[in-house]
């Protein structure tokens, strides 16, 4: 009887549930999860999935990364002793190493259930998503060429079909020119279809497409003609490292194409607004959210902030213990901007004698230098913050026909009653202060709060900036014979450094690379174009008597010589930090990073790059 019951109860309650059938009870979404059809039909979801995905694009070692900034640009680490082994760089085989399929698999699998789930939204949607998806997959296989040589081209989800046979799983790694022409027709295919974006500084838009096609181009031509004028030319019998010389001019060309139609489009213009210097005008290009001159950042804002400024402010402007000061830029790279005559950079520290000259004031031995040595490096006698800056590393005392140089603690006063070292030092052999004299401008906030932890800043990072792109511009054209080529490099002078119209009649390929070091100093380009143009071996070659190799630094000193006329005035002294412990040393096998072994053991079709 009472299992009779139970099996009446179990009817009554299915047949309650057929009948309320029509209202979808049997059919009602989880609630605990959601669905591919709910995904992939809701706009709002998609753009937080493409946020996440921008979030994730790569720099070579993090956006902002203090550390890595001392390590391959114009810098050393002054920060704490624990990591004092940036200062002893021999780049290893895995430097700059990226290799990320698991990034790859999450945008094919996105566009994927975009083709099958995707049927509630616009055309006009669903084709701007479809291109934001490839242009970040465009440019991850950019990020990974550049370092790696050609890497396996995966398009489609690879799915395991249980066999047990891995086989159809293992894709072999592509020829290097196959992974730049692949990101060129992505390219081309996607760049009408951004219909929402258009004037977006943080999502891709059409120009952020041609500008990863001006640079992408510009890297794969400047591979194909500058490899094959080694000696020994870097590559692999089956193309995976090396580009054929007769590729080079049509991937200028290509570079070239893109960067014209960025540099013609009403969206974008050299920030050098009115009422300001053009030293700060430069400064405040990466500050100001406003400037037209940026094409694609990654923003920050309340509740994502970055430490950046916290790490590197001017020592005295500091609010904690610790932190500040720790990318101190080098002399090689202050002098590296021109005099606004045209005369190269190198400053005045002796005469032909060999005698030191003596300044009035701290600042005149920077006096008519290119503007954006001020927007991007604190120097001696400049301001911060509208403060004067207090960098003295002591005082320089006449006695037996020569200076002695007197030093002390930061804040400290000579027996004479006057400054010996200045709170911003430079101390050698020191943490959390500059030890080459110079401190970080670019990028440091001027807002006090900003270097402030946990509120931090908010200033954002430039992927892609019309600056970069009038020079990607110049040198394209310049490779191609074109006489406009100095047009572009003269226009960003004019504009961003405050030379006259037309300051360079003559251009050379020295000339073109010195504007980029410049212009893009700490901007995550120096590293990857000494690669491309092959001559990062020579700059950083090991040898400890090589400017280029070791950083330098330059210390003021207030003269004590009573009776004198260079009494009170500054001299300064060329000194070679103790931190900064060897020249750092490229090798042949930098110039493409190893792949990790755990990659070709899971992978035999996978080929080791050259020099490992």
């Amino acid at each position: 009887m009472k299992n009779k019951i139970y099996y009446i109860l179990i009817v009554l309650i299915l047949g309650t549930f057929v009948s309320c059938d029509e209202d979808g009870w049997l059919q009602r979404q989880p609630k605990d999860r959601i669905t591919d059809e709910q995904l992939w039909n809701d706009a709002t979801m998609i753009t937080g999935l493409l946020a996440n995905f921008y979030d994730r694009i790569p720099s070579l070692a993090g956006v902002f990364n203090t550390g890595s900034m001392t390590e391959f640009d114009d810098a050393m680490w002054s920060g704490h002793v624990d990591q004092n082994w940036r200062n002893d760089i021999r780049y290893g085989d895995d430097y700059g190493r990226y290799w990320d399929y698991g990034f790859i698999r999450d945008i094919n699998l996105s566009l994927e259930n975009m083709d099958n789930y995707s049927v509630r939204i616009s055309d006009d949607q669903k084709a701007q998503f479809n291109a934001e998806f490839r242009f970040i997959r465009a440019l991850v296989y950019f990020e990974m060429v550049k370092r790696m040589g050609g890497v396996p081209l995966v398009t489609t989800q690879l799915i395991y079909d249980g066999s047990g046979d891995p086989t159809p799983l293992q894709v072999g790694r592509s020829k290097e020119y196959e992974i730049y022409d692949f990101i060129y027709s992505e390219i081309q295919d996607i760049k009408d279809n951004f219909s929402t974006t258009t004037n977006s500084r943080t999502r891709a838009n059409k120009y952020t497409a041609y500008a990863l096609q001006s640079r992408a181009m510009l890297y794969a031509g400047s591979l194909a003609k500058y490899n094959s004028l080694m000696a020994s030319p870097i590559s692999t019998p089956d193309g995976e490292v090396g580009i054929p010389a007769d590729k080079a001019n049509d991937y200028y060309q290509k570079s070239l194409d893109a960067s014209l139609k960025i540099m013609e489009s009403e969206n974008y213009e050299l920030y050098n607004p009115a009422g300001s210097s053009e030293g700060e005008n430069f400064y405040k290009l990466f500050i100001d959210k406003s400037a037209k001159e940026m094409i694609f950042a990654k923003d920050f804002a309340t509740g994502k902030v970055h430490g950046f400024t916290y790490d590197n402010v001017v020592r005295s402007f500091r609010t904690d213990i610790e932190g500040s000061s720790i990318v101190t830029p080098s002399l090689s790279l202050v002098e590296s901007y021109d005099y606004l005559d045209g005369t190269s950079g190198e400053l005045k520290i002796k005469d032909g004698a060999g005698n030191y000259i003596a300044y009035d004031n701290l600042e005149d031995i920077f006096a008519n230098k290119d503007a954006r040595l001020y927007g991007t490096v604190v120097y001696p006698g400049s301001v911060f913050r509208s403060q004067p800056v207090d960098i003295q590393a002591g005082v320089a005392v006449w006695e037996d026909g020569d200076y002695s140089f007197r030093r002390g603690d930061l804040g400290t006063t000579f027996e004479d009653g006057k400054k010996l070292t200045g709170f911003d030092g430079p101390r050698d052999n020191d943490q959390y202060v500059s030890n080459t004299g110079f401190y970080l401008r670019k990028f440091v906030s001027e807002t006090p709060q900003d270097g402030v932890r946990p509120s931090l800043a908010s200033n954002w990072w430039p992927w892609f900036r019309l600056g970069e792109i009038y020079l990607n511009a110049a040198e394209a054209a310049f490779e191609l014979n074109k006489s406009e080529a100095k047009d572009y490099i003269n226009k960003v002078r004019e504009m961003h450094g405050g030379f006259a119209p037309n300051s360079i009649t003559t251009l050379t390929n020295d000339i073109i690379r010195n504007e980029r070091r410049v212009e893009l100093a700490f901007e995550d380009h120096r590293y990857f174009d000494l690669k491309r143009w092959r001559i990062a071996h020579e700059v950083w070659n090991a040898q400890e008597t090589d400017d280029t190799a070791v950083v330098h630094g330059l210390f003021p000193y207030r003269v004590v010589r009573p009776g004198h006329p260079d009494d009170g005035k500054f001299i300064f002294d060329v000194v070679r930090p103790t931190r900064f412990r060897r020249a750092r040393e490229f090798r042949m096998a930098n110039y493409y990073s190893s792949i990790d072994q755990a990659v070709r053991n899971n992978n035999p079709k996978i080929k080791p790059n050259p020099f490992h």
